[in-house]
């Protein structure tokens, strides 16, 4: 009888916990986490930089709802995915990073080892909700239990396992687990307080945010309960698409926050109340919310800001309760009424560049679908951020809020496409963000993926250059100049197509693109063809 290494045991756990598919480089630090893998019918996607894996697994996380996971190698693999785990942690994105570090006896004594940091396992807590080190062979599994407890229960976000060299290829041992991870029931005398104080209210005003993207129905049920609008973080965009109480729109718009502070009873779900939502333009406040009642997974949360009542729950256990809780006849408030006016001025604030470029988000949607949208920092992205409905939820994410990491959108959307191949994924990404991981589009190659990246080519950090020359100061360093994105598709071996920034033909395109089932570039040239590329 062989025994099972714990590299073996490791992914034999991951298995175990419902692991269909690992990003990750190889590497000699890793070799003994591979061992196992290949007889695991576990899927290994191979992206070009660690980097790519981290946003892999994010994207791939975002679009399944099951934690992405990665392995790299100790050292640079580990620094290399900070970012995509920092990416994670803002966005509340539940990532599993599973790395190698150097032989146990070497640890912190600057020998100068291949990989060596002076404490990797530091470095990685101070980014990840928890890094587990696994010293001895019998302390797997109980790794494993406390690396994934944060997915099932609290607030979720990204975590971390290292296995020294010494130890990864040594015998399993069974260790003891550790325990279950409980979900805290919520008080249902605060629900029925809540319940009461909405009841009593004459304009309730629903923030929705990530954490509320599980509780469709139930959110709309309790909102036209309440005859209440139904503000969206950027993380929540496509619930209650094309609804009369719906207000896809950012807010940190002015418009939007006259309709917060014209209500007189806030409901916050599953939102943090960050000011990459709530105070994008860094005025310094947000908009004042009478009567917050405020219900959120993490205790730390809800304790950052002032509220008249905090419920820690799941949004979407919340509103059914709560829905459940109200008097049986809906209110009459206006409220579709007061939604209307929101989006409308929100439209009209947003300006006339962006509202173009949202009109091109809305051609494209009508042409495809139901898809999956995956966007990086670019202009489109940041229009649709202040103002876009979605028609699917969960399907509009990207990485220009939050923490606000440049290069996500190619990655990213390679690992949505993973997560669900039955729908088209439309990665939206600018030529500068493009630059820091185009290579990832071989990954889509390899896999065969139906993605469309669609490269904003304003030759340059136009948002950049726009917010320099805003306060008076010389722009430099703005403008990087592109790659030739038809030759780059050719070298890749897809599809390439141009069209000029004008809605009805960006979505005609599109379509073609979409059409294929494969990977493919389209380029939406802003500035007009690069002499000596018509």
């Amino acid at each position: 009888m062989t025994t099972k290494t714990v590299g073996e045991a490791l992914v034999e756990g991951l298995k175990a916990r419902g692991v269909t598919c690992v990003f990750g480089i190889p590497g000699v630090h890793t070799v003994e986490l591979y061992r196992g893998l290949a007889a695991s019918g576990i899927r290994h996607v191979t992206p070009r930089h660690e980097q790519g894996a981290g946003f892999m697994a994010d994207g791939y996380a975002r679009a399944s709802g099951q934690p992405g996971v990665a392995f790299v190698i100790t050292g640079p693999g580990l620094t290399n995915t900070l970012t995509p785990i920092a990416q994670a942690r803002a966005d509340s994105v539940p990532m599993l990073v599973v790395s190698g570090v150097n032989s146990s006896a070497t640890l912190g004594r600057g020998y100068g080892h291949l990989h060596e940091l002076p404490d990797q396992h530091a470095l990685a807590k101070t980014v990840a909700l928890a890094s587990e080190h696994v010293a001895r062979p019998d302390q797997l599994e109980a790794a494993l239990d406390r690396a994934f407890a944060p997915f099932a229960a609290g607030r979720p976000g990204p975590t971390h396992i290292q296995i020294p060299l010494d130890v990864a290829g040594t015998p399993s041992q069974d260790g003891t687990p550790a325990p279950a991870p409980t979900r805290r029931p919520f008080d249902s005398a605060q629900i029925t307080e809540a319940a009461s104080r909405l009841s009593k209210a004459s304009k309730v005003v629903i923030l929705a945010g990530g954490g509320a993207k599980g509780a469709g129905t139930d959110l709309q049920a309790l909102a036209e309960q309440l005859d209440a609008p139904v503000v969206q973080t950027v993380n929540a965009r496509g619930l209650m698409h094309g609804h009369p109480l719906t207000v896809p729109a950012s807010p940190s718009l002015q418009s939007v926050r006259s309709l917060i502070e014209d209500a007189d009873c806030v409901l916050a779900l599953g939102t943090e109340l960050g000011p990459t939502d709530y105070d994008m333009y860094a005025t310094g406040s947000m908009a004042a919310m009478a009567g917050l009642i405020r219900v959120d997974i993490c205790s730390k949360q809800l304790a950052r800001h002032r509220t008249a009542l905090a419920i820690r729950a799941r949004a979407a256990d919340a509103a059914a309760e709560l829905f459940a809780a109200l008097p049986a006849t809906p209110k009459q408030s206006r409220g579709a009424e007061r939604a209307e006016q929101a989006r409308t001025a929100a439209f009209e604030e947003i300006g006339p560049d962006y509202r173009q470029q949202v009109e091109a988000l809305n051609a494209m949607r009508a042409v495809v679908p139901n898809a999956l949208m995956v966007g990086d920092s670019t202009q489109p992205i940041y229009a649709g951020n202040l103002y876009y409905d979605h028609d699917r939820p969960g399907g509009w994410f990207n990485a220009a809020t939050g923490y606000g990491a440049l290069g996500y959108g190619i990655p990213a959307a390679i690992g949505a496409a993973i997560a669900d191949p039955s729908v088209q994924v439309i990665c939206i990404t600018g030529d500068g963000g493009a630059q820091f991981t185009l290579p990832e589009v071989m990954a889509a190659v390899d896999e065969q993926l139906p993605i469309t990246f669609v490269i904003w080519n304003n030759r340059g950090y136009g948002e950049i250059a726009t917010s320099m020359e805003a306060v008076d100061v010389p722009v430099v360093g703005c403008d990087p100049t592109p790659p030739d994105f038809a030759a780059a598709a050719h070298s890749f071996g897809i599809p390439y197509t141009r069209a000029p920034m004008e809605p009805q033909t960006v979505a005609a395109a599109l379509l073609e693109c979409a059409a294929r089932g494969t990977p493919s570039i389209l380029e939406i040239d802003i500035a007009g063809p690069v002499p000596g590329q018509e």
